[in-house]
């Protein structure tokens, strides 16, 4: 925190702010609200009523419409303030509305019905979070079955993909042999490869192996990235060959270099990559969504298309369960976060 505020009290001008200071709180404040506006939104939209989540123009508070219970009504009536014509105003419950009049009541005195100009009525409207759009849905589909499954397959990806990326790496970065480099740039070659070319191929290959309807047919395949050799290799290569050739000298083994001395120094990487890891495989849709049929084995997020049908979307379900899957990511930037600058910043090293 002294750190934050030193920064933010440093100014360009030693006695007042100048221009350049101005300029520099500006451009934070608007990459501050460039960055984070969306997700706020999203976290207050998700409190919201569907009626308010159709309102336009939309309110950034969760705002609806207070409602009184009125002696002969079976349900509460929505409450106006209502501009009668001596001037006076008074808050009134609207029984019904007929084209362009309304028909009102007093709670207080519900026999007697008042009709105004729906032009001279205001709504009563008061923040309300709707917490039930979280309630809800959690008695209503399995969502702590798709959370399970969705950590499951997340953890294990994660795993394999930092132990296999980081052996190709570790051979690409301190091995010498003949077509090391072609090696390298046919794995960063698959870039360029649509993800739609390979599904079909892929999915005969699980289909033979007999992994539909199972989660390691979700895992495996995603396991092995170029971006995760690339990022692994470029890092290693800033560590020193004089160390594992001092430990060669020692009578350390290729395993125990690899596992006690390499992966220690390369955490900053492996924790970036493990970053991308968890987002990638957290947010899949497309291949969780072909191999699996099964309700059981569903994901977080091919859970969350239950809320969409054919001729209506409960939004406000959508939301709240979105914020949810937002979580476990928020929770691995928090504590992975002080290795991004340094894992990024030393894999662009030669």
């Amino acid at each position: 925190m002294d750190t934050v505020r030193r920064f933010l009290a440093g100014t360009r001008g030693r006695k007042r702010l100048e221009w350049a200071d101005y300029l520099s709180y500006l451009y934070l404040f608007a990459g501050v609200l460039v960055m984070f506006g969306p997700v706020i939104w999203l976290v207050m939209s998700s409190f919201k009523t569907v009626s308010a989540l159709a309102e336009f123009p939309p309110s950034f508070l969760p705002v609806t419409q207070e409602v009184a219970s009125v002696k002969g009504f079976d349900k509460p009536l929505p409450l106006y303030d209502v501009t009668l014509d001596d001037g006076t105003v008074r808050r009134l419950a609207q029984v019904r509305r007929i084209g362009t009049q309304a028909q009102l009541v007093d709670p207080a005195n519900p026999e007697e019905v008042i009709k105004v100009n729906i032009n001279q009525r205001t709504e009563v409207r008061t923040i309300k979070f709707a917490l039930e759009n979280y309630a809800d849905p959690l008695d209503r589909f399995n969502f702590w079955t798709y959370l399970k499954n969705s950590v499951v397959v997340t953890t294990i990806s994660t795993l394999i993909t930092l132990i296999i990326n980081s052996m190709a790496a570790f051979a690409l970065s301190k091995y010498q042999f003949r077509g090391r480099g072609t090696i390298f740039v046919i794995i960063i070659a698959t870039l360029m490869i649509p993800i739609s070319v390979i599904l079909v191929p892929v999915y005969l290959v699980i289909t033979q192996i007999g992994w539909n309807n199972n989660l390691w047919g979700v895992i495996i395949p995603g396991a092995a990235t170029p971006t995760g050799v690339f990022l692994l290799r470029q890092y290693m290569l800033t560590i020193p060959d004089e160390l594992l050739d001092s430990a060669r000298i020692d009578g350390a083994s290729e395993w125990r270099i690899y596992w006690q001395i390499v992966l220690p120094l390369a955490r900053p990487a492996l924790a970036v990559l493990a970053i991308f890891s968890v987002m990638w495989r957290w947010n899949d849709f497309l291949w969780p969504l072909i191999v699996l049929t099964r309700n059981e084995l569903f994901t977080l997020q091919i859970g969350l298309n239950a809320f969409q049908g054919e001729l209506n979307i409960q939004w406000n379900y959508v939301l709240a369960m979105t914020v949810l899957s937002l979580l476990p990511i928020t929770i691995v930037f928090a504590f992975l976060q002080r290795f991004i600058t340094t894992g990024i910043a030393t894999t662009g090293m030669k």
